[in-house]
């Protein structure tokens, strides 16, 4: 496939790409939306040194200038902490790409730019799915769409908490998704390690998962794989806990009149705000996991 002129690899992207060593990607939304100031900028640079202690080029990704870059430099990241900084999707892309902006990719237009770009393993903290009301305002994420159209294995501690965890796999499962679980015969709830939702299949190893990686890609009509690694159980949070904070937080949405691609990053706030901030330092803790968990996945795929 050739790339689009609009997609802009970093010279050590470009090269590792091409001599077969293993990258790893990495989402900006959580940089410019997820996380406060400064822990958004530490987190971003945080996951990037894990990849590199296992062996793995980070590359970050981001709109810049016109163009959509896999791999970004220090001051670059830097950008996408500043207030404004668009939050892009696979609908609002091609506006933002034309008109200049600054944008954060989500999960969904990230795992586009690895598909162009021919990365393999790409690492979030929790994908987006389908959410309670979806019934009766449709409000279901582009994540899904793009699991099943980039054949690129996404790293996470499942789907977001304040999503309906069962419609969600039963999305995936209908758009042919597999749901592996990395030490785990559960579907991790984000910040809880299990749901009560099986996955399709369980590893234990980063090896093993490369080669149900491999056996998927094997299938030229398969699209993405979900990899869900929980959180880590000494950063875990008590289901109930969650789903008191998380009923607060709609209540708090719902009052402020909040809709629309604003919804997730102010339900992750007021989540933070209910749990006294613990919310915050799971998400950190999980984030860090699964990237440490995807270069690890990324080499083993390198070694095959």
């Amino acid at each position: 496939m050739t790339r689009p002129d609009w997609l802009a690899l970093a010279p050590e992207v470009a090269e590792a790409l091409r001599h077969s060593e293993p990258v790893v990607a990495f989402e900006s939304t959580v940089i410019a939306h997820g996380l406060p100031r400064p822990r958004n900028l530490e987190l971003a640079r945080r996951i990037e040194v894990i990849a590199r202690e296992e062996g793995c080029v980070p590359a970050t990704v981001a709109i810049l200038g016109g163009r959509l870059h896999v791999g970004l430099a220090e001051e670059e990241i830097t950008q996408l902490t500043i207030p404004g900084v668009a939050k892009v999707n696979l609908s609002n892309l091609p506006a933002v790409l034309a008109t200049g902006l600054t944008g954060a990719t989500t999960v969904a237009a990230t795992m586009l730019a690895c598909d162009l770009a021919g990365i393999e393993v790409f690492a979030t903290g929790g994908i987006g799915g389908v959410h309670p009301n979806a019934a009766e305002d449709f409000d279901i994420s582009a994540d899904l769409t793009a699991l099943s159209r980039f054949r690129v294995s996404v790293v996470s501690a499942g789907a977001k908490a304040i999503l309906d965890l069962s419609a969600t796999l039963q999305a995936l499962e209908t758009r042919g998704v597999p749901v592996i679980g990395f030490g785990i015969d559960e579907f991790p709830a984000f910040y809880s390690r299990t749901s009560g939702f099986a996955v399709d299949a369980r590893v234990d190893t980063p090896a093993e998962a490369a080669q149900v990686i491999a056996a998927h890609r094997a299938n030229p009509h398969a699209g993405g794989l979900l990899l869900a690694n929980p959180i880590p159980p000494e950063h875990a949070l008590e289901a109930d806990e969650i789903a008191d904070a998380i009923a607060r937080a709609q209540t708090d949405a719902a009052a402020q009149g909040i809709r629309g691609r604003e919804v997730t990053p102010f339900l992750l706030g007021a989540i933070e705000h209910h749990t006294g901030s613990r919310s915050l330092e799971a998400n950190i803790a999980l984030l860090e996991n699964n990237a440490r968990l995807a270069a690890q996945v990324a080499k083993a795929i390198a070694q095959r």
